[in-house]
């Protein structure tokens, strides 16, 4: 078969970005030692995330916002000021940090554009995704970019739809199966998954390997061997 559209992750498909949250969650577990110890600690840090999600979305801004919470509920209430300062500026220092591309990237890209629409799809904060993209320098090379709020099977309906023949003739590679590979497939499409060494809690899914649709690649550099494959 033909497929006209490939669409991309951003986040730890690209290039790197869990490994600044744990670092900043370390940062945090830290400051926090006198009231909470680093497992329960965690814990309520992952259930403010999840419950805020619908809130805050996605993102550097939610992430430092559920810190915030945490730290005022694991301390009933008694957190210093100034270690709340602290988390703030934790996370005004993730919105700031590096790009560092993952291996194959760029090469992939660029090999594949020759016959494909190249799409990244993305979620989080608009103005920290806009940066990061910038900053990337891969910007030029997509057809076209949505950043969105979440990525369900409607998400990706519309957007290989909008960007080429639909989902049925698109495929999806990104290093989460709950975001990037799952949803895809549900709507039709093909979706690869590229595991990255650091995965966010909220992103574990089980593998659909029964399916003929899904794939795991160790790394983006086997992506265009894999699409020849279908397209035989």
């Amino acid at each position: 078969m033909r497929l006209t559209t490939i669409g991309f992750d951003a986040d730890d498909t690209l290039w790197h970005n869990e490994r600044f949250f744990q670092l900043t969650q370390a940062r945090f577990t830290e400051l926090m030692a006198e009231h909470a110890g680093p497992d329960h600690l965690s814990d309520r840090l992952i259930a403010a995330e999840t419950r805020n999600i619908a809130h805050y979305g996605f993102g550097v801004k939610g992430f430092t916002l559920s810190m915030i919470e945490t730290a005022i509920e694991v301390s009933e209430g008694r957190v210093p000021a100034t270690v709340l300062a602290e988390i703030l500026s934790a996370g005004r220092e993730m919105l700031s940090h590096p790009i560092e591309l993952l291996p194959h990237a760029r090469e992939v890209i660029e090999q594949l554009s020759d016959r494909h629409r190249i799409v990244l799809v993305t979620k989080g904060d608009l103005i920290d995704q806009e940066r990061k993209l910038a900053q990337s320098g891969l910007g030029d090379l997509f057809d076209a970019v949505e950043i969105v709020s979440d990525k369900r099977p409607d998400t990706y309906m519309e957007v290989f739809a909008r960007h080429g023949s639909g989902p049925e003739e698109g495929l999806m590679a990104g290093n989460s199966l709950k975001s990037d590979v799952i949803p895809m497939i549900e709507a039709g499409g093909w979706g690869v998954h590229v595991p990255h060494e650091l995965t966010w809690a909220f992103e574990h899914a089980e593998p659909p390997r029964d399916h003929p649709r899904f794939a795991e690649l160790p790394d983006l550099g086997g992506l265009p061997h894999f699409i020849a494959r279908i397209e035989g």
